[in-house]
């Protein structure tokens, strides 16, 4: 008997079984007779500088290691409770899945690099080779990092490394019309021209794997002072021990009786499949472009952001259940009007939507620091901002913008919803954005760490990327764009329906 050649799977936001180039390398390996690894080991980190980790401490009078997960600028919380959840449920969900085809998914708690480095280290110990560690590149100034000190870690063990392109978004990166960064044109619709038909654009998806190599016979403990979660309720409650439930708020806004999620969804891939084909098989495909701006409700948009944020689903998945409607291919839908009748206005506008995602994406490779500064992609240190740390006057405004208590309702409606349910619809995020930055001038920073915090949908590409928009210092052609707040309502609810539902002060008005 061969003495075990481990590979090692590092997941990050490529959390599915299926589409998954890393797993599909694997099964395609499997094929030929002579393996080069004999075990797969998949971990995932839940990364100490990114949420906070000290819930997972093996004792309530231990101390972490690591310093608080908190955003640079104003210090909150990097990730909030309803994106923990989605997360944990997310990767509980892919342990699942890999465990039903003869693997699983090793949860770690520490940073990226270093529990990498310990596990080399370990194996090394117990003289078992490591045939290498896989994982897929994602962009950002932290992920880059993760990147840098995995290799390094797999250099000072004598291993492989090796980095596959991240294949979630809708057009893959190999087919871009152009290799350099930089060449990213700095306007969304000369992007898009370069790559119309976005039909025609995406490649086929990858099947997902039927078996996998098992665990290795051993393999290291999570390191101390944490604890290794047995279970995802485990896992949540970790996550969720050290948020306090105001978040930091002096005064949070109160749950609104009857007040129903936009969001009332969960993680995992397994999950978001079920979306997609209730998105088809409800007809909720051909009206997006009409209802793509509704605000009450879970099927007026798709709903799709915070699968694909975590790599559950991705856009190419989408845009092939697209395909299967439009073209009469599978039994999906066939009872929906437009099933088998091409291209309409709404699957058309949903493939619009994901090369927006696409293009961020891109951005953050070109610009990379660039994203989190206050003078974003356009180096543009000319505006005067407000800060709240030097006036007090400031941080009120900044405490009652977050509390949901401007004065301007559909502003108000949106934090509330945001606090209590990790969503607000894009329409309303805009106006949300465009109102910290335009009309109260003060750092769009802080509403990009708000949202940072408490987004279950939260991208790190797509969130930055859109407040330095609606800010003026990213990617729009129109610098002066300003959304009107109070028209904004008055032309997407004119009834006043979904304000109401958020702030029940307003209830007792006459529509």
């Amino acid at each position: 008997m061969s003495s075990p050649r481990v590979l090692i799977y590092l997941l990050r936001r490529d959390l599915r079984v299926a589409d998954n180039p890393i797993l599909h390398e694997i099964s395609r390996t499997l094929q030929h007779s002579n393996l080069p690894f004999t075990h797969l080991l998949p971990v995932y980190v839940f990364a100490a500088q990114q949420l906070e980790v000290s819930g997972f401490l093996s004792s309530d009078s231990g101390r972490s290691p690591f310093p608080e997960a908190r955003s640079t600028t104003a210090g909150f919380w990097r990730c909030g409770p309803h994106r923990a959840k989605f997360l944990a449920e997310s990767v509980w969900s892919v342990k699942k899945s890999l465990a039903a085809i003869g693997s699983g998914v090793e949860i770690r708690v520490g940073l990226v690099g270093q529990v990498v480095k310990d596990i080399l280290n370990a194996f090394k110990k117990e003289n078992m080779e490591v045939f290498g560690v896989w994982m897929t590149e994602e962009e950002g100034v932290e992920e880059k990092r993760e990147e840098r000190d995995v290799r390094e870690a797999t250099k000072e063990a004598g291993t492989r490394f090796r980095l596959f392109a991240d294949e979630k978004y809708f057009i893959d990166d190999r087919d871009v019309p152009f290799k350099d960064p930089r060449d990213l044109p700095d306007v969304f619709t000369t992007y898009r021209k370069q790559v119309e038909p976005l039909r025609e654009a995406p490649r086929n998806v990858l099947p997902a794997p039927s078996k996998l190599l098992p665990f290795p016979p051993s393999f290291p403990p999570q390191a101390a002072p944490f604890i290794q979660p047995a279970t995802l309720e485990e896992t949540i409650t970790c996550l969720l021990k050290p948020l306090s439930s105001n978040l930091g708020l002096s005064s949070p806004p109160v749950l609104p009786p009857k007040a129903k999620s936009a969001h009332p969804f969960h993680g995992g891939e397994i999950n978001g499949h079920i979306r997609i084909r209730h998105l088809v098989t409800s007809g909720c495909i051909n009206t997006y472009q009409d209802t793509r701006n509704g605000m009450l409700g879970a099927d007026f948009s798709t709903k799709l952001s915070a699968w694909l944020a975590l790599g559950c689903v991705t856009a190419r998945q989408v845009h092939h259940y697209l395909v299967d409607f439009e073209e009469g291919r599978s039994q999906l839908g066939k009872d929906v009007e437009g099933y088998g009748k091409g291209e309409n206005k709404g699957t058309a506008a949903i493939r619009f939507e994901l090369l927006w995602r696409d293009y961020f994406h891109l951005a953050t490779r070109k610009f990379g620091p660039r994203l989190f500064r206050i003078g974003g992609f356009k180096n543009d240190e000319s505006y005067a901002w407000q800060y709240p740390e030097k006036d007090p006057e400031i941080q009120h405004k900044v405490d009652r913008f977050l509390e949901g208590k401007t004065g301007t309702g559909f502003i108000d409606a949106s934090m509330r919803e945001l606090f209590h349910t990790g969503y607000t619809s894009n329409r309303l995020r805009q106006n949300v954005a465009s109102f910290l930055a335009k009309h109260l001038g003060i750092d769009w920073r802080i509403g990009a760490e708000w949202y940072e915090s408490l987004l279950c949908d939260y991208d790190l590409s797509n969130n930055w990327g859109n407040w330095q928009y609606l800010a003026g210092v990213g990617n729009d052609p129109r610098e002066a764009r300003v959304f009107n707040p109070v028209k904004q309502a008055h032309d997407y609810d004119p009834e006043g329906a979904y304000v109401k539902n958020w702030v029940p002060e307003l209830r007792p008005l006459d529509d």
